[in-house]
């Protein structure tokens, strides 16, 4: 195992959280995981303070170095009346990492979504298919992407789907927090995707992270990484009130007509796992077994919502 030294910008979040978990269980290993009240990436100097300051204490303690950074502006609505916010976050953020890693010589793991993709297809993305993004999130992220590959850094861009975790906001609490209200719910179900547990995410990164710290790493650039399998909203939703002991036929479908978002949600969300198999890489859990072992892992944390 490599012994790594990971500065996890967006480190109070969901992923960075579990990262930053993970990391500090090992022995021998050095995480720095900064909240942006600590580290805004938006700030180019003090990105590369940051980076310059967590380079040498890395070579100090001998370990290989990996900066994965977590940080984002994910308020999907948020984000159409806040362009501006959401390309500070998403691009400008993500680019002044970049630079600052290439002159550090620092590799880069950047943090993705679905949402670049217009959410139309009929079989699971590919990390080659055409991008088309329909909201200011994803085409931020998207850019975001696109400058940290083409900053010259050694850089992996990772997308994912989603997401849930012990920290932070997220569909599960939701659903926790609602059920605990009402007596039913209406659920969207037309719209499929690959519900992703944090912690494994945060796993399948450090996996990636290993190869990439030592030199080596897949030669591809853009992997996808989701817990396997595809469920709808709904689905997700009845399963998490199975979790919490709940009768789930208190969750009904609708159809995302019928429950109209300020901004639209990809009818489509599903991500391939080949690519992140081929690259030597092991495979996230399938999405059920992965909320399963979450409400084990992390009870109080969801079923304690109001």
């Amino acid at each position: 195992m490599t012994r790594l030294a990971a500065l996890v910008p967006g480190g109070k979040g969901q992923v960075g959280s579990e990262l930053s978990a993970i990391l500090r269980s090992r022995r021998g290993t050095l995480v720095h995981a900064p909240g942006s009240a600590e580290l805004d990436i938006t700030d180019v100097e003090a990105v590369r303070d940051a980076v310059e300051a967590f380079a040498e204490a890395a070579r100090d303690a001998e370990l290989r170095p990996v900066v994965i950074n977590t940080a984002a502006y994910t308020a999907v609505d948020a984000a159409e009346s806040d362009p501006d916010g959401a390309h500070q976050v998403n691009v400008a953020g993500p680019a002044a990492l970049a630079e600052a890693c290439r002159d550090g010589d620092l590799p880069l793991l950047q943090v993705s979504t679905d949402y670049v993709f217009p959410g139309d297809a009929d079989r699971p993305y590919e990390p080659t298919d055409g991008t088309g993004p329909r909201t200011v999130y994803g085409r931020t992220k998207l850019e975001g992407e696109r400058a940290v590959l083409e900053s010259g850094a050694r850089a992996w861009i990772v997308r994912t789907a989603w997401v849930y975790g012990a920290h932070g906001g997220n569909f599960v609490k939701t659903m926790a927090r609602l059920a605990a209200q009402r007596d039913e719910l209406s659920v969207v179900d037309d719209q499929i995707g690959s519900p992703t547990w944090a912690a494994d995410l945060a796993a399948g990164l450090l996996e990636l992270a290993e190869p990439v710290a030592a030199g080596a790493g897949p030669q591809q650039r853009v992997l996808h990484c989701t817990n396997t399998g595809s469920t709808s909203w709904f689905e997700f939703a009845r399963a998490i009130f199975s979790e919490l002991g709940l009768d789930p036929q208190r969750v009904n479908p609708c159809t995302s007509a019928e429950y109209p978002t300020k901004t639209p949600r990809p009818a489509y969300s599903v991500l391939s796992e080949n690519a992140w198999r081929e690259a030597g890489l092991t495979p996230l859990r399938p999405w059920r077994d992965a909320l399963r072992q979450a409400f084990t892992t992390n009870a109080e944390a969801f079923r304690h919502q109001r």
